[in-house]
């Protein structure tokens, strides 16, 4: 950057300018398949990340213990970090989180669950005031289904932990949210929102593949 005066010696009038010079390269059109983001359905968990408990510390932790990082979230509204080497075996939760349910596959089973109600035929019983019509079982089973959502990814630790720089160099105040949007064997993904929603940035990791009995050995 620079800076310019007047050219007469006096303070008055003087005009700051500042350029910046930032380099960029052309891409050619054949390359642009491989720097948009992936196309994805809908992820299996979402929560909203806590703005006063950065996860950033715990997997700056973690990842000089072991070189992937179990995460398992829950719509429950907790979130679980764990790594399993031969030294140790570390689990540390995050409650009291945000589900977010729109354009969550958890808002699909909810619907099908709406629908599955209007169906079903409803249990009568007669009372004191006459008929009374209860779908309170229904319902209860509906909302034990969404609570139990759950997804677990297995990342690299150093990748994750770059993912999170944000939380050290940003406020508190500067972020309007963080979502943490879990695609099941697929992709990890991490949508962040400026404050006062001035624009955002998001982050695409690839997972390692779980199979069923892995998943089975690491959580049992």
């Amino acid at each position: 950057g620079h800076g310019n005066g007047n050219g007469n010696g006096s303070n008055d009038g003087i005009g700051i300018g500042v350029n910046y010079a930032i380099p960029v390269r052309i891409m050619r059109v054949d390359e642009l398949q491989y720097h948009v983001p992936p196309r994805l359905g809908m992820p299996d968990v979402q929560l909203g990340l806590p703005r006063d408990r950065p996860i950033r510390n715990v997997v700056e932790r973690l990842r000089g213990i072991a070189p992937h990082l179990y995460i398992e979230g829950s719509m429950r509204g907790i979130l679980t970090l764990r790594i399993d080497s031969d030294g140790a075996s570390i689990r540390t939760s995050f409650d009291k989180l945000i589900p977010i349910h729109e354009d969550c596959k958890s808002s699909q089973s909810r619907a099908r669950a709406r629908s599955q109600e209007e169906i079903e035929p409803t249990e009568q019983g007669q009372g004191q005031g006459g008929t009374t019509t209860t779908t309170a079982a229904t319902q209860q089973r509906s909302q034990t289904q969404k609570e139990h959502v759950k997804c677990t990814l297995k990342v690299d630790s150093k990748k994750l932990h770059a993912c999170l720089h944000w939380q050290a160099t940003l406020g508190i105040r500067d972020i309007s949210s963080a979502v943490l949007c879990m695609f099941e064997n697929e992709m990890l993904v991490l949508d962040v929102t400026l404050n006062p929603e001035i624009g955002r940035f998001m982050y695409y990791m690839p997972v390692h593949y779980i199979s069923t009995d892995d998943m089975d050995a690491t959580f049992d």
